[in-house]
């Protein structure tokens, strides 16, 4: 198939689907959701992502009808049945299906699983972001990988219509993640990133970058930083499934990064070697 979408246990193309106007998606946002890609039909840390959709769901009370292994399962025998073998995967479960009322449905209504897969590639590393900046106006649940995403679309049209790649959101001069993705900084070659608080998410990748600069003795700062220290970094690197490691090169117009390419270059290749190695037929 080109694509595969899946709901409450119906299968079909992603674009022939069909979705109950009552699901509590559809007027609340009331539910989470994960994301990740598979190369050569093999889905990348599918461990961690689903662990952390578990616990998004678990954070506003939503329980799911099957287990971590059953999902894994299923989004397995899923990626199999798209042609192409790199692909993007994402699934989210909302509350259920009820007439619209702000508060929860009883308690016997099940959840409802949304999966869609379609043809999708992580990005070059070669390449580097451009970004412009965004006040964070965003509620203080972050932490929560939720579908309430409407200022992270608004900010992402801005960075669209700017020519940029990417926003990146600052709570006054207090610098957060971006719309879509982790914001971390390389300087004096310590490696600075948002605390894991409830301002940012707990991105999978960016818990692989520290991790690689762990095991290779760079040191790391998980402090707040500001919107002059990223301006100022000597490298600054967006992580996400999707981009893994990438450098940026302009913020507002203005010429960043590109002084300490060595450490650089090595987090990107430590990052595309997880990727090619944990993605191998074995």
């Amino acid at each position: 198939m080109e694509n595969l979408g899946y709901y409450c246990g119906s299968y079909g193309l992603i674009e022939e689907m069909k979705i109950p106007m009552n699901d509590r998606a559809c007027y609340f946002g009331d539910g989470v959701y994960d994301a990740t890609y598979a190369a050569n039909h093999i889905i990348y840390d599918l461990d961690e992502h689903v662990d952390r959709f578990f616990h998004s769901a678990e954070m506003i009370n939503i329980t799911l009808k099957l287990t971590k292994s059953e999902l894994k399962n299923l989004l397995n025998e899923m990626v199999i049945k798209v042609d192409s073998p790199d692909q993007f995967i994402y699934w989210q479960v909302t509350r259920g299906t009820a007439l619209r009322n702000h508060s929860f449905p009883d308690s016997d209504i099940p959840s409802n699983l949304w999966i869609m897969i379609k043809p999708g590639t992580i990005k070059d590393l070669n390449q580097k972001f451009k970004l412009i900046t965004v006040e964070d106006t965003r509620y203080l649940h972050c932490n929560i990988k939720t579908l309430n995403l409407l200022p992270n679309v608004i900010a992402s049209q801005k960075a669209f219509e700017a020519g940029c790649d990417e926003a990146v959101f600052h709570r006054g001069e207090r610098v957060t993640e971006c719309s879509h993705s982790n914001i971390s900084i390389i300087k004096n070659n310590v490696l600075r990133t948002a605390p894991l608080d409830n301002l940012i998410l707990p991105g999978i990748t960016r818990g692989h970058l520290i991790h690689f600069c762990h095991d290779n003795n760079i040191p790391v700062d998980e402090s707040p930083y500001t919107l002059d220290e990223l301006i100022h970094a000597d490298e600054i690197i967006i992580t996400s499934a999707g981009a893994l490691c990438i450098a940026v090169s302009e913020i507002d117009g203005i010429p960043v990064g590109g002084k300490a390419p060595d450490i650089l270059n090595l987090l990107q290749h430590a990052a595309i070697t997880k990727f090619i190695h944990d993605t191998q037929i074995k």
